[in-house]
């Protein structure tokens, strides 16, 4: 910005910068996303170690997890989901990969992402429902 004595002065960045672009959006959403990820695992490893105490313990924290912390864990579920959506439609730029000298297509590298995640999702789902019946 030119002030009226010629001089230049750069702007200062405020504090709502990554408001600005949907890049930068969804880019700060992703960082979010691992924050809430991260509060979950540490409170799945609380858990587990509740169960090594015994099923009295294991219970116990069971129920307060059912009672009190649903809204974390469904907002942690929907940030997973998106983080690793996003993830992959990063992928072919931060792991560009070649076969037979030739350069893969970015859309193809997401399409197998995407394809491997819905089949190892589908892997488990099969394994929770049925895994007692197999």
């Amino acid at each position: 910005m030119k002030l009226a004595n010629g001089n230049y002065v750069r702007p200062t960045a405020r504090f709502s910068w990554w408001l600005s672009k949907k890049n930068y959006f969804s880019y700060m959403m992703r960082e979010l996303s691992s924050l809430f990820i991260g509060i979950f695992s540490l409170i799945m490893v609380w858990g587990l170690y509740q169960f090594s105490q015994g099923e009295a313990a294991y219970n116990a924290w069971s129920n307060n997890l059912w009672s009190n912390l649903t809204v974390l864990s469904v907002l942690s579920f929907c940030f997973a989901v998106y983080h690793s959506f996003t993830w992959f439609v990063v992928t072919p730029k931060a792991m560009p990969l070649k076969f037979a000298g030739k350069r893969i297509p970015g859309s193809i590298i997401i399409a197998a992402h995407m394809l491997l995640w819905m089949g190892a999702t589908i892997f488990v789902w099969v394994a929770f429902v049925y895994g007692g019946e197999l």
